[in-house]
């Protein structure tokens, strides 16, 4: 199994690290400061080197239990040897602050207007995220907008916490983000808590506090059928 920093630490750009096994597609390591892609959020991009090469890390995937650093084509190291690890260090960061965000909407959301999140995804400083509501329109985005950007401003600090399944499935916050969807065979949950605001379920990379998150727009609503909403969102420096 992979130690995987980022859930640790998200401000880590470089770590020291060993091959364990080469694919076709990517090597994978005994640890690595790169995240896998997952629940929504995209893997990272970086380079691996080594004494005498080095290789760019265009995506990051989870397979078969495995975290597969995908290379471009070149010379790799073998199993063994010790490389550093890299990543695409602004655009994790967007990333980072972007997820932010779509955490902070869905508790906006959730306080005010008690709909509950039922998808997303996201981008280096765009993302969507769908709700439970009965009905969106363009009016509706510009009042959460602006209710979302005087929260941000406040400053909440995020938190992360390691929780046993059993008090995560009794946590009625986090039964709202549909904890219950994950694997049964997982254990332990990883809870991002935007202290005050949101507390979700999560296994990604958040900024500190929503101060660095910066202004977000909300740039489109839209139908996704009944009692499913989308917003489309845009931090600020992104267009």
């Amino acid at each position: 199994m992979t130690e995987e920093l980022a859930s640790v630490d998200s401000y880590l750009r470089t770590a020291e690290a060993t091959v364990t096994e080469w694919l076709d597609d990517g090597i994978v390591l005994d640890r690595t400061v790169f995240y896998a892609r997952g629940g929504g959020q995209p893997g990272d991009i970086g380079t691996i080197s080594w004494d005498g090469g080095s290789v760019d890390v265009t995506d990051t995937i989870r397979r078969s239990g495995k975290i597969i650093h995908v290379v471009s084509s070149g010379d790799r190291p073998e199993p063994g040897v010790g490389v550093e690890g890299v990543i695409d260090w602004d655009r994790r960061y967007r990333i980072m602050r972007t997820h932010t965000a779509l955490h902070a909407l869905s508790g906006v959301v959730y306080r005010d207007f008690g709909a509950k999140v039922t998808g997303g995804n996201m981008d280096e400083g765009t993302a969507r995220m769908d709700f439970e509501l009965d009905a969106i329109s363009q009016e509706f985005g510009a009042m959460v907008e602006r209710k979302l950007n005087e929260e941000l401003v406040k400053g909440y600090p995020t938190e992360i916490q390691i929780m046993a399944r059993e008090a995560a499935l009794a946590d009625p916050d986090l039964i709202r983000t549909k904890v219950n969807l994950i694997p049964e065979w997982v254990e332990e949950i990883r809870v991002v808590d935007i202290v005050g605001l949101d507390r979700q379920a999560d296994g990604g990379t958040h900024v500190r506090s929503t101060l660095e998150v910066g202004a977000v727009s909300v740039e489109k609503t839209e139908s996704k059928g009944k009692a499913n909403k989308r917003m489309r969102i845009r931090i600020a420096g992104d267009r």
